[in-house]
């Protein structure tokens, strides 16, 4: 007897939850109710693919002291112009909080080809989180929740606008008619805004499919395997042929697929696509200590003077040009950065 539980069905009941958690019959609780009546557009940061971006483009930038700044900068220069071009009046920056349980379980070599975070990065992190609460901005994580996770729970809960800031694909699964991804652009600087016609551009397939997508393809950053030899064609033609995949299979044991090209490739595959499937869709019930929205994600009036200290402190000067206040500036300097 196989007391293995069915991974299709364990995805469609996480499904069924967090559906049934960010339901429409939800309107007449507390907590949506206040997130209904959220003004204006919403942020959502994805802390750590931006913090990562930055520590990565630019190299060998530090201060007076020798300590290494360049996370910090860029950081710095990016809550500058979301202030700037995207002010909100609620929002957050979400922080991964270590590998979750029930992914791990899943795979237990999930995300593990990962090197740990370079000390030169790690040593900035305590400033990085200074400077963004300087900008008002509330800091997020919660554990057994991925940056992604909590990212789409406030996604589907919040019915006004909402804008994702993130380098991540697997956030492109959120956008819909009120939700949009800002992506940093390539070049040139500022951000691409991505709605659903972006994302069917950029994948082959509508953002509710991404998760599918991503399980029949495998995702290298994330250690998950996906069916060899389908690639980002042949898995745009099946979920645009056949739909999700969870709905390949019959309970008779009969497969959409059977009589199609690929089912030589997917073959056997059923229970990899469970899988998988399990640990690209997000987990979408907020933990219980996020449940008052409107409160969790109210942003403050950035503190000009913290954000100009910290910049004199760290030599960057360019950017205390670019703070729209007028702050005492500690110090006479020559300019640096």
């Amino acid at each position: 007897m196989n007391d293995t539980p069915d991974l299709f069905e364990w995805a469609a009941e996480q499904e069924r939850i967090a559906k049934q958690k960010c339901s429409p019959a939800e309107a007449a609780s507390p907590t949506l109710t206040a997130a209904e009546e959220l003004s204006g557009t919403t942020m959502l940061i994805d802390a750590f693919s931006q913090i990562f971006r930055s520590f990565y483009a630019i190299r060998q930038l530090n201060n007076k002291r020798g300590e290494p700044v360049n996370a910090l900068y860029l950081m710095t220069k990016m809550l500058l112009q979301l202030e700037r071009d995207y002010t909100c009046s609620y929002g957050a920056l979400l922080f991964d909080c270590g590998k979750v349980k029930f992914r791990l379980e899943l795979h237990p070599e999930y995300k593990s080809n990962r090197p740990p975070m370079p000390e030169d990065l790690k040593s900035q992190m305590p400033a990085i989180e200074e400077m963004s609460s300087a900008f008002g901005w509330p800091l997020l994580r919660a554990e057994n929740y991925e940056a992604d996770d909590l990212i789409g729970g406030f996604a589907q809960k919040i019915t006004s606008g909402v804008l994702i800031v993130t380098s991540d694909k697997d956030l492109s699964s959120l956008v819909n008619d009120h939700v949009n991804l800002l992506k940093p652009a390539r070049s040139g600087g500022g951000f691409q805004k991505c709605g659903i016609d972006e994302v069917v551009r950029d994948f082959g397939v509508v953002p509710e499919l991404i998760p599918d997508y991503l399980a029949l393809l495998g995702d290298n950053v994330d250690n998950i395997n996906g069916v060899p030899g389908i690639g980002p064609k042949s898995a745009v033609e099946l979920l645009n042929k056949f739909g999700a995949v969870d709905s390949w299979y019959s309970p008779d044991g009969s497969e959409k697929f059977a009589d199609s090209k690929f089912a030589s490739k997917l073959a056997g595959k059923r229970e990899l696509l469970k899988r998988n499937l399990g640990l690209t869709r997000l987990k979408c019930d907020l933990p219980e200590e996020f449940s008052d929205i409107s409160r969790t994600l109210t942003k403050k009036q950035p503190d000009w003077q913290k954000i100009a200290d910290i910049c004199a402190d760290n030599d960057f000067k360019s950017l205390l040009k670019e703070i729209p206040a007028e702050p005492r500036i500690p110090g006479n300097e020559d300019e640096l950065f």
